[in-house]
């Protein structure tokens, strides 16, 4: 399918196209950023542990606001995303920040061509790897930027929450990877009235696929744990039980809605 093929461009002018809108936005919350609040969780803030001079890749990083939180945190991190747009903006936010984070702009299959060296922890986090057709080559791209015992840290959204369809009313799609999901949306999950349309493509991607691409890829599991909510508010028919911690209303707490893996570099791969 010529969508299927074309996917990085017409992701890219996706992105693109809502940078603008999610930079005004509530859910971002940029002037609270640009103030010294983090926009990092509990749950991936619990992981990371102590980073002062840590060095850290973090991949499909939007407009920068969590690499700049890592950086805060004392570690030196690049990073990387295939939104020219974001990226720019993420350097702007950088310089009125005075952070020493970094960023480059590309697709993160092709990040050998732009970057040679190895981090201490490569991080990231929540919506980013639906937009990827092929984890193993997603996981050879974490395992190649590691350190011997760096260690990799994931946030993601869990594959049960994609089953559903927009309203969590029915089961609209497979669990499993059964290719291309190519869909054309109004508004966007930061602010679902803007007056902004896009198309999209993106894949699902179950537990046992992210699992073994990182195994299969020389990375060690140190940790799988599920959570019973979403520390954003970005999904239809949610209700905020706890500060910060949102749920499907009808479904109370009988899904999962986020996991995370944390993994080591073997020495010998």
């Amino acid at each position: 399918m010529e969508q299927e093929q074309n996917y990085i461009e017409i992701n890219r002018q996706s992105w693109n196209n809502r940078t603008d809108t999610h930079l005004k936005s509530e859910f971002y919350d940029l002037d609270g950023f640009l103030n010294g609040k983090t926009s990092l969780n509990e749950i991936e803030l619990n992981l990371l542990g102590d980073l002062k001079g840590k060095t850290i890749l973090h991949l499909q990083c939007h407009f920068g606001q969590d690499s700049i939180s890592l950086s805060r945190l004392g570690a030196d991190v690049i990073g990387v995303d295939l939104s020219d747009k974001a990226i720019d903006c993420a350097k702007q936010i950088a310089k009125d920040t005075n952070s020493n984070a970094k960023f480059i702009c590309c697709d993160i299959y092709n990040l050998p061509n732009h970057l040679s060296e190895k981090f201490d922890i490569v991080f990231t986090s929540y919506g980013t790897i639906g937009w990827l057709p092929d984890l193993d080559k997603w996981a050879k791209i974490i395992s190649q930027f590691l350190k011997p015992n760096g260690q990799f840290i994931f946030v993601e959204f869990h594959p049960v929450v994609w089953m559903f369809d927009d309203n969590f009313d029915k089961i609209g799609y497979r669990y499993f990877n059964s290719g291309a999901i190519i869909e054309t949306e109004s508004g966007t999950y930061a602010d679902k009235n803007a007056n902004i349309t896009q198309s999209y493509v993106m894949w699902n991607h179950g537990l046992s696929e992210v699992i073994n691409s990182l195994i299969g890829n020389g990375l060690e599991i140190n940790s799988l744990d599920e959570f019973d909510y979403s520390p954003y508010n970005c999904f239809s028919k949610t209700i905020e039980f706890e500060p910060k911690k949102f749920r499907i209303e009808h479904l109370n707490n009988k899904i999962p809605m986020v996991y995370s893996v944390t993994a080591t570099k073997k020495n010998n791969s």
